[in-house]
């Protein structure tokens, strides 16, 4: 696979990750998790060259940075670029709509302290090669928390330190107590409201750019068609886009990439990743899958360069109906 860095001054990676949640958080939470198939698939995401490996204490709580410690054992850490995230928590595991856990913010600096300890040891490491603020908690100051997050670096426990779901003026402050050498967004051919501002800032100041959901939560790879094609308890039945005349509406979008999949010999996950890829040269989605197919699927983006007539099409798909939450 094809290799970038996490922004100008970061390790390298492969230009697709692995995002870990789904496989112990959010979707389809009824079904039965299978432990030993999501560690193979984290083992063959780094046999084929998907090196970064992100994760968070929230998701679970905690069950997710466990499943990913258990699998990053044997050698088997040296070879991953591993990410996790603090200032979410899980204030009530059976609160919030639907029996979905209620989470909030807490970014405060003591907590920072205890979370990254809390952290390495599910981990089962000594340190993180990336650390992010999962989101800026409006009761704390960002320079506060930031400040934290940049004592761990100075006290080895974190390499570098990013971002997530930001504005530029945040990225702005945070960079002015410590380098910001990534920002993760929702980013994907139908959710770009961060090429306004963001995504360029990002590429003018050498920041990686991490885009999660990059495949629409499975729409964008053609997996859902109905509401009914959701599985029972899974947050995307809450989603405005997943709501049936919604989605009956945003078939068109997928319809469009599949035809333009087709046309380029590719499939439409595959394309609608490279099409992130080539938004800039630190852009590495991280796409979750807990299925090997998937995975290799994914994976094989890394390596495809889309035509500029496939590339202006992709730019020219309508805008979704409905919001993202």
């Amino acid at each position: 696979m094809r290799t970038t860095t996490l922004g100008e001054k970061g390790p390298e990676v492969g230009v697709i990750g692995l995002g870990c949640m789904g496989m112990t958080f959010a979707y389809d939470m009824a079904a039965a998790r299978d432990e030993a198939a999501s560690i193979s698939v984290i083992h063959q995401a780094l046999d084929l060259g998907v090196t970064l490996i992100d994760t968070a204490d929230v998701y679970g709580p905690f069950t997710n940075e466990e499943l990913v410690g258990r699998a990053l054992t044997a050698g088997r850490r040296e070879r991953a670029v591993l990410a996790s995230k603090v200032g979410l928590y899980v204030a009530d595991p059976t609160g919030g709509p639907q029996n979905s856990p209620l989470i909030t913010n807490d970014a405060r600096p003591e907590h920072v302290r205890d979370a990254i300890d809390a952290s390495l040891r599910r981990l089962g490491t000594d340190h993180l090669d990336l650390y992010q603020l999962h989101r800026v908690d409006p009761n704390v100051p960002l320079k506060e928390t930031w400040g934290a997050m940049a004592e761990l670096v100075t006290a080895g426990k974190v390499r570098h330190l990013g971002l997530s779901e930001v504005t530029v003026q945040q990225i702005q402050q945070a960079h002015a107590v410590h380098p910001v050498t990534s920002v993760q967004s929702e980013f994907s051919l139908w959710t770009r409201d961060i090429q306004a501002e963001v995504l360029p800032y990002c590429v003018e100041h050498g920041i990686a750019l991490l885009p999660f959901s990059p495949l629409g939560r499975g729409f964008l790879a053609g997996r859902f068609t109905s509401f009914d094609d959701l599985p029972d308890d899974d947050f995307r039945r809450r989603n405005p886009r997943f709501q049936q005349d919604a989605l009956r509406q945003n078939l068109t979008l997928a319809t469009r990439v599949r035809e333009i999949a087709e046309r380029a010999g590719h499939t439409p996950a595959q394309v609608a990743l490279a099409w992130l890829v080539a938004q800039g040269p630190h852009v590495v989605p991280i796409p979750g899958t807990k299925t090997p197919k998937y995975l290799a699927d994914n994976a094989g983006a890394g390596d495809i360069q889309l035509s500029a007539a496939d590339l202006a099409d992709l730019d020219a798909l309508p805008a979704p109906v409905g919001g993202r939450y």
